[in-house]
């Protein structure tokens, strides 16, 4: 009897930590799975004939700390739906703590009011998740920081500029012929973060004017790159409008090579067709949207965030310092 009861408080303690994932991105979760050394959780998910979302665990997960692996990347809305779904069946099951891992924050662009009538839609699907029952969201390089503010309970934004800056250390690009690039006037705050961190690079910011969504018009540089490696910095790549024409300018004003790195590659059409243009010498972007075989092209280039992922579930479980990854 004692070692029956000394194998059940064992077997509880180790499997305390539950991985599940939706079907937005699963490779990414199998990863983030094979990294933590865990099996992911057994979920039924389907669709009824009229569309409707249906799931069920298929194992228990009451007393456990859970996470919910759900970008809600494009179809946003039913992935979204899916991931709020998700967050239900779980805080059903008597989960102990639900975090929702979204590796991309849909709708994060409409933070703000810049007309008027507008909707702040980062706050209503930050409402929406917390009252599906999250208990805490883990998400990647989101549009903009004030977005963390739209939630009533606990954020860890998660950088992935340590993945891209890793790969790029390793072109061994001499660091006197660098120079990093924002696109635009917004981006200039994760530009200057990511060239310091890149043997403290010169900066350079693409000054442009937006006529609608999705449409850009390039006016002029600040900073100087010729004869130079530029690397542009964005944390996400759209239809490609703005880092394309940002492209053409830093070649016309003498750039070497322009390489554009992002995290979060949504590539709406024509993005392709703009990025493998040859206006760049690679372009470097990160898994946690997932990548299909219709947006290949030679250039390039996709790194994964699993490894990333995989350590802040583990210190967030742990109860350990999420920051101290990222210093």
């Amino acid at each position: 009897m004692d070692s029956k009861r000394l194998h059940r408080s064992e077997s509880k303690s180790t499997t305390r930590l539950r991985l599940f994932s939706g079907t937005a991105n699963p490779e990414l979760a199998q990863e983030i799975a094979w990294y933590m050394g865990l099996e992911l959780g057994k979920i039924n998910i389907k669709r009824f004939a009229d569309g409707e979302i249906y799931v069920q665990l298929q194992e228990s997960v009451r007393g456990c700390d859970v996470f919910l692996v759900q970008p809600t990347c494009p179809p946003a809305n039913e992935n979204l739906m899916e991931l709020l779904v998700m967050i239900d069946a779980c805080r059903r099951a008597s989960a102990k703590t639900i975090t929702a891992v979204i590796p991309y924050f849909g709708y994060a662009r409409a933070d703000r009011k810049t007309q008027g009538r507008e909707s702040i839609a980062a706050k209503l699907v930050a409402n929406l998740i917390t009252e599906a029952g999250a208990n805490r969201v883990l998400a990647c390089d989101l549009h903009s920081g004030q977005s963390m503010g739209y939630f009533d309970i606990p954020v860890d934004h998660v950088y992935c500029q340590p993945v891209i800056l890793d790969y790029l250390a390793s072109k061994r690009i001499a660091s006197n012929d660098l120079v990093v690039v924002s696109p635009d006037v917004g981006g200039v705050a994760r530009a200057r973060a990511f060239a310091k961190k890149l043997s403290d690079a010169p900066l350079a910011i693409v000054d442009k004017r937006r006529q609608g969504h999705n449409v850009a018009e390039v006016m002029n540089l600040i900073g100087d790159v010729k004869g130079k490696v530029a690397v542009m910095v964005d944390d996400m790549i759209d239809t490609a409008g703005t880092i394309a024409k940002g492209a053409a300018l830093l070649h016309e004003e003498g750039a070497r090579e322009v390489y554009a790195c992002c995290t979060h590659a949504v590539f709406s059409p024509p993005a392709i067709e703009r990025l493998s243009s040859g206006l760049f010498q690679e372009v470097i972007i990160t898994n946690t949207i997932p990548s299909i075989d219709k947006n290949y092209f030679p250039q390039l280039t996709v790194l994964s965030v699993a490894n990333l992922l995989g350590e802040t579930i583990r210190r967030v479980h742990d109860d350990c310092s999420v920051s101290s990854i990222f210093q």
